[in-house]
């Protein structure tokens, strides 16, 4: 049985809840304050490539980018992390009560506004989260919002349409083949959608440990955000990848509600030159 609950709308968000044995538990979200800046270490914009304002997190920095075609077209929607920001993340949850112990909203460049999403927003979990046993491992949450932030910010308890919203269900024509809509969900942020075959969430023996994966997220009956979810240890891993990149495939509706550039697959890579981690939406489709 997936069990949902709410929790005081004082309290920070804890990023997803219980999926196998636990439904998604609601958590608030504050987002934290953070200092923008510069990042010496990663190579500049160019006409195939095109970065948001970076924000300072551990000992580097965390930016949204594009990249583009030679036509001008997005191909990849991404965030790029420096590799400095893997050293001295913080270690202690943000006030409220959640997991996190960073929450960073990042611009994108003005390049990204064709693509019909709006924004990213990051989150850092220094000890993961529930259910126990499966996301407690270190990991990033990179949330890519279709909404605008202020939209985003809006989706809260005291609402009194919040619960009537939170379960509402997009048209069947707009929901991925495969995933699974869990009970209640997360202020400021949305229901999640989840891959009842990804590795983690199968039933032991066949269960395998968490390494990455990837959901959707709604609101009021539509989709709202895309989340790649991926431990902190299986990106530094890309180092020692052949070919520093790991591709995986995305499950796709049969359309989408809105135009824009979509994914078909998520990557990550690392990219020695830039000295970055980067986490995209990759292989973006024009829907109209």
């Amino acid at each position: 049985m997936f069990k949902p609950s709410l929790t005081h709308p004082r309290t920070r968000r804890a990023p997803i809840s219980a999926i196998a044995a636990a439904g998604f538990t609601v958590a608030a979200l504050a987002i934290a304050t953070v200092v923008a800046c510069s990042d010496s270490n990663t190579e500049p914009a160019s006409p195939h490539l095109a970065y948001g304002p970076a924000q300072a997190l551990g000992q580097g920095t965390a930016r949204a980018y594009v990249t583009l075609d030679d036509a001008g077209k997005p191909t990849s929607l991404g965030v790029a992390l420096s590799e400095n920001l893997m050293n001295g993340l913080p270690q202690t949850p943000l006030p409220g009560g959640g997991m996190s112990a960073a929450d960073l909203i990042l611009t994108l460049p003005a390049e990204g506004n064709v693509t019909g999403f709006n924004h990213v927003m990051l989150d850092w979990n220094p000890m993961g989260h529930e259910p126990a046993g499966v996301y407690t491992i270190p990991h990033f949450d990179f949330h890519f919002y279709t909404i605008a932030t202020a939209d985003q910010m809006a989706i809260v308890p005291t609402d009194p349409q919040f619960n009537t919203k939170m379960e509402s269900m997009p048209a069947e024509t707009y929901r991925p083949v495969g995933m699974i809509k869990r009970p209640g969900g997360v202020p400021m942020m949305g229901a999640h959608w989840a891959d009842p075959t990804s590795p983690e969430l199968l039933p032991p023996p066949q269960s395998q440990p968490f390494t990455r994966t990837f959901l959707y997220g709604s609101y009021d009956g539509h989709f709202i955000f895309y989340e790649p979810m991926i431990t902190k240890a299986h990106i530094e891993s890309l180092k020692s990848v052949a070919g520093n990149t790991i591709k995986s495939s995305i499950k796709l509706p049969s359309s989408y509600e809105h135009p824009g550039y979509y994914p078909t697959t998520y990557t990550m890579t690392w990219n020695a030159t830039a000295k970055e981690y980067r986490i995209a939406l990759d292989n973006l489709v024009q829907k109209n």
